[in-house]
């Protein structure tokens, strides 16, 4: 038992002495200020946080998590195929898309999908 301590304990020392020396070795230098900081949906952190917001950036993003999600209330539908009856099916898959549609339709008649303004 004593043995099997002393092997664990020279091999976590052996591993921090590694660590160590990889750390001091190591030729990473932080030199650029923008590699080093955290990047998050445009913002610099390192700045004031109330800095105006591009509300063409937000939209653009809620039109995305919208479609999303109704593309992930669409995926079931193609399990249950098998399970109802085609008329009822065939019914509701073209309804689901048809709103699907008219939405995408309405964002881009309104001009929202357009990058540039």
């Amino acid at each position: 038992m004593k043995i099997l301590f002393t092997l664990i304990i020279m091999i976590y020392l052996i591993m921090m002495l590694l660590i160590i020396l990889l750390n001091l070795i190591s030729k990473k230098t932080f030199y650029d200020r923008e590699k080093s900081s955290p990047f998050e949906c445009g913002f610099d952190p390192k700045n004031n946080a109330r800095l105006p917001f591009s509300l063409h950036f937000f939209l653009i993003a809620i039109i995305f998590l919208i479609f999303d999600v109704e593309i992930t209330l669409l995926l079931p539908l193609i399990i249950t195929m098998k399970m109802s009856n085609l008329m009822n099916y065939s019914f509701i898959m073209t309804f689901f898309i048809l709103i699907l549609l008219i939405g995408l339709y309405h964002e881009w008649n309104q001009g929202s999908l357009n990058w540039t303004h």
